[in-house]
């Protein structure tokens, strides 16, 4: 059975979510955005082994709690990313931007690519390259349970922003009209800003469509 947790995170209050195979009790974290150390509270409070990181993409508000999270857990943990965003998560994403610091963490080991499978115990994600907020931008989507991890890439009536360093409007609207709307409508949309969505409700009311 799956389990998710949002955690509003970090100076932009970014959604981290735990997601866990209940059963198996094992988990992973998607985002985490800020306070590493208190990511782990929750894992180790439920009684989850965390099996890896997943990072949507590399903006710095995704990937800032890696370095705390990975002390607090004290033993190594597979870091996911898609390879065309390692340039932006080595400039620490872009954090000085917005005149902050931060501690990225080890480089991610693990390079994420379209159709590639995912599994959390016996859930199984489907790994889609959705770029346009940035070049390396991912989502995860688990037919079964009908969710997406969507990162920036679309929000409740909204989109991701395409003005930062690999953002392109035209490339976003595709991948969205490709990886998300194809989806059935009662898909749900964890998005890595603000409330859940689904797919057909954006279908008939975001109005970039």
């Amino acid at each position: 059975m799956i389990e998710i947790v949002k955690i509003v995170l970090g100076p932009v209050q970014t959604n981290t979510y735990l997601v866990a195979d209940t059963e198996a009790q094992q988990a992973v974290v998607i985002d985490p955005a800020w306070d590493g150390q208190e990511i782990v509270k929750v894992v180790k409070n439920r009684g989850w082994r965390l099996q890896a990181i997943w990072l949507t993409h590399a903006h710095f508000d995704h990937f800032a709690g890696v370095a705390g999270l990975l002390r607090a857990w004290d033993q190594e943990i597979p870091v996911a990313l898609h390879s065309a965003d390692l340039p932006l998560w080595r400039t620490h994403g872009g954090a000085g931007y917005f005149g902050l610091k931060i501690e990225p963490g080890p480089e991610p080991t693990i390079a994420l690519e379209t159709m590639q499978q995912l599994i959390i115990g016996s859930i199984i994600f489907q790994v889609r390259h959705a770029p346009g907020h940035t070049l390396g931008h991912v989502v995860f989507h688990c037919p079964v349970e009908k969710v997406v991890f969507c990162g920036d890439v679309i929000f409740r009536s909204a989109i991701g922003r395409t003005d930062l360093p690999g953002g392109s409007y035209t490339m976003l609207i595709k991948s969205i009209r490709e990886q998300i709307l194809t989806l059935p409508d009662d898909t749900r949309l964890l998005s890595g800003h603000g409330v859940e969505t689904t797919v057909g409700l954006e279908r008939v009311e975001n109005p970039f469509f």
